[in-house]
């Protein structure tokens, strides 16, 4: 019988993981707005279908201010009016960095971005869209 259990990657490569986790201080450093950052994080997970990181997410984002309301609609964010224009560019450029189409034009939504986020700040936002994708997968493997 083949072995299909999960990897235990804090056994076997916990280095990775410290660096994955390292770079959040770096990114924090940045001051993107903490429950924007819980919106996109929870964002990214809903659509990845991370059980997981959507429970945690969800948790922290209470735990820093946001609302319950608010983080029931998160998934139909762009159908309701309980979020700002900035967070909507946020959660649409989210949602366009994690459902990778290839039909996606992403030059409006980097204009839409513009208006509301400076340079920095829209890397500092795709770095995070980046990394939630990433440790999403990571949690979905060990499924």
């Amino acid at each position: 019988m083949s072995d299909t259990k999960a990897v235990n990657y804090e056994k076997e490569v916990p280095d990775v993981l410290q660096a994955l986790a390292d770079v959040h201080d770096v990114m924090d450093a940045h001051g993107l707005d903490r429950l924007l950052h819980h919106l996109v994080l929870l964002r990214a997970s809903q659509i990845n279908r991370c059980g997981f990181c959507v429970k945690m997410h969800t948790r922290e984002a209470r735990e820093d201010g946001e609302t319950s309301t608010r983080l029931d609609r998160v998934i139909v964010w762009n159908q309701v009016c309980y979020f700002t224009d900035k967070e909507k560019a946020a959660l649409a450029w989210t949602e366009a960095l994690t459902d990778l189409d290839p039909k996606t034009d992403l030059g409006p939504l980097r204009a839409r971005l513009r208006e509301h986020f400076s340079e920095k700040e829209i890397g500092v936002l795709t770095a995070t869209v980046g990394m939630i994708n990433l440790w999403n997968r990571i949690a979905i493997s060990r499924h």
